[in-house]
Order: structure tokens, then C-alpha cells, then sequence
């Protein structure tokens, strides 16, 4: 297979990049090869003792911080104590996700707990290292989709997704919901003359351990159907390729969105991707936009 490869990640040395999720699957690819090329690398990961048991596994310039992105005063209490020992961030890739394949479940703020933790939480976060995040030469913030996006759409009137309750419906809103804030960020980036791109990545079919255990909840169905996706999807360090070309590569521009080239998107080398249609719509980005500055708190741009 010929394409963009990790080997092509330029020197990292110098900078400090922030990996939500980076205990395991795709986070865990991005913060290794972010370490290996000489990046300082933060593990932004809610359990510190995977964190920590990552980190021996990356070797490196690396350290982890607690961060559940499904409680708003864990991800100020991070950014708080992050930006002050980090005043200048590079890189801050939001990567991490839940699927949730069970019943409607809430985070510690009461909301539904996918568009809690694939959104709102980074949303926040991203506004509160903002400041850090300017400071820095030429820094990113890299979203991450996935293709579910483009069959998903969102109910502003039902963001909470408390009537008529489908897990997989609901999962792909809130994967819709990260790839329009990725586009409305950088669309404000721009605007402001900020000189911090936003960029965004997905990572088709990818064999990591977060949709195979949330399937597992299905019960024997669900157990076959994780096995099945075992074959299905490519590996994981093939998966990561279009986050690391999102976060390194010196010709990305802001607003560009990156993913597998192949069989409709699902797996192969990495090209540019394509958004759905109410991805890109400023409506849709001012509406969310406006309802996450709400539902966190947090104010910028």
C-alpha cells in the first residue's frame, strides 16, 4: 500500500501535543508515533493507570493527566492545571470517543453521554486551551469524525436525544456534532485571524476495542457481530494514518478533513475526505455552536 505513512511525520522536537483517549486504540497510535518523532506528549486519559501503563509502552517524552471528558468540572480542573505548566500547546488532538450500543445513558452533567464525550467535552476543552493553544507558532486542533456522520442528522430540538432513543442513531449525531464543531472552529479561527488551524480526520473501519465491547452488550448477536468486525476492518495503526497526517503534515491546511481512500472510505491509504452536506453548513455550525457555548459554559471566539 503507497501513500502518506507515519515515517513521514516530521521532527516533533520541541513541541507538546495533547492526546485525548491515548491509552489505547487510534489514541494510543497517534501519542506513540507523536513520541517516537520527539513530541512532548500529554495522555489526556480517564483512567491514569492505563494511562500509565501506556505510557512504559510509548517510551518517550511523555505524562499523563486525568481527564473524563464527561464531567465539565474534570475537564476544566485539566485545563486549568495543564495550561499553567504548558503556556505554549502545539497540538491538541481530540480524539477520544464512547459508543454506546445499550440504553440512554447521562454524563455527571446530566447529558446524554455520547454527544457528552465525542463533543461537548472537547468542546470545552478546546476553548480553555485556546489561549495555550495561540501562543504557540503554528498550532492544531485535529477533530475526530467518522463516516457515520454523513447518514446522521441533528434534532437542535432533541439534542439530548430523549425521545425515541436509538444508540446507534444517537452515536452517529454526535459524531456529526464533533465534525460540524471541527468545521465551524477553524471557520472562526479564520475569522478571527487566529494562528490556530483547525483540521479534522476519521478513521473508516478500524479494529480498535471501543465498537467491538460496546456490540458485546448485545449479547451473543452482538458477540458475533464484534467477531465479524474483527475481519471487516483494517488495523488500528492503518486507522491512525489520517489523524497523523491531520496533525504533522506541514501542507495541511485549516479546514482540510482526511480519511481512508478506499472502498467508499473504509479502509486504504489516506486521502482527503468527504463531509456531508450539514457538516459544512454555517447554519447548522452557529446553531450548535451557540447550544454547546450553553450547554458547557465555555465562551470563545
Amino acid at each position: 500500500m503507497t501513500g502518506w505513512t507515519a515515517d513521514r511525520i516530521p521532527d516533533q522536537h520541541g513541541r507538546t501535543a495533547v492526546v485525548t483517549g491515548a491509552n489505547s486504540g487510534l489514541g494510543l497510535v497517534t501519542a506513540t508515533e507523536l513520541a517516537r518523532h520527539g513530541a512532548h506528549v500529554v495522555l489526556a486519559v480517564r483512567n491514569t493507570a492505563a494511562g500509565a501503563a501506556a505510557a512504559r509502552r510509548i517510551g518517550g517524552d511523555v505524562e499523563v493527566r486525568e481527564l473524563d471528558l464527561a464531567s465539565l468540572d474534570s475537564v476544566r480542573g485539566f485545563a486549568a492545571k495543564l495550561a499553567a505548566d504548558h503556556p505554549v500547546i502545539d497540538l491538541l488532538v481530540n480524539n477520544a470517543g464512547v459508543v454506546l450500543l445499550g440504553p440512554r445513558r447521562t454524563s455527571a452533567d446530566g447529558f446524554e453521554l455520547q454527544l457528552a464525550t465525542n463533543m461537548l467535552g472537547h468542546f470545552a476543552l478546546t476553548g480553555l486551551l485556546l489561549g495555550n493553544l495561540a501562543a504557540a507558532r503554528a498550532a492544531r486542533v485535529v477533530s475526530l469524525s467518522s463516516i457515520t456522520h454523513r447518514t446522521a442528522r441533528l434534532d437542535f430540538d432533541d439534542l439530548m436525544a430523549e425521545r425515541g432513543y436509538r444508540a446507534s442513531a444517537v452515536y452517529g449525531r454526535s459524531k456529526l456534532a464533533t465534525t460540524i464543531f471541527g468545521v465551524e472552529l477553524d471557520r472562526r479561527l479564520r475569522a478571527a485571524g487566529s494562528p490556530v488551524a483547525g483540521v479534522l480526520a476519521h478513521p473508516g473501519l478500524t479494529r480498535t476495542n471501543l465498537t467491538p465491547r460496546a456490540w458485546e452488550l448485545r449479547g451473543r448477536l452482538g458477540r458475533v457481530i464484534a467477531r465479524v468486525g474483527l475481519v471487516a476492518t483494517q488495523p488500528v495503526e492503518q486507522g491512525a494514518l489520517p489523524q497523523l497526517r491531520a496533525a504533522t503534515d506541514p501542507g495541511v491546511r485549516g479546514g482540510q478533513f482526511f480519511g481512508p481512500a478506499g472502498l467508499w472510505e473504509t479502509r486504504g491509504r489516506v486521502a482527503e475526505a468527504r463531509f456531508s452536506r450539514e457538516a459544512t453548513d454555517p447554519t447548522a455550525g452557529g446553531r450548535l455552536w451557540a447550544a454547546a457555548e450553553e450547554l458547557t459554559g465555555v465562551s470563545y471566539l
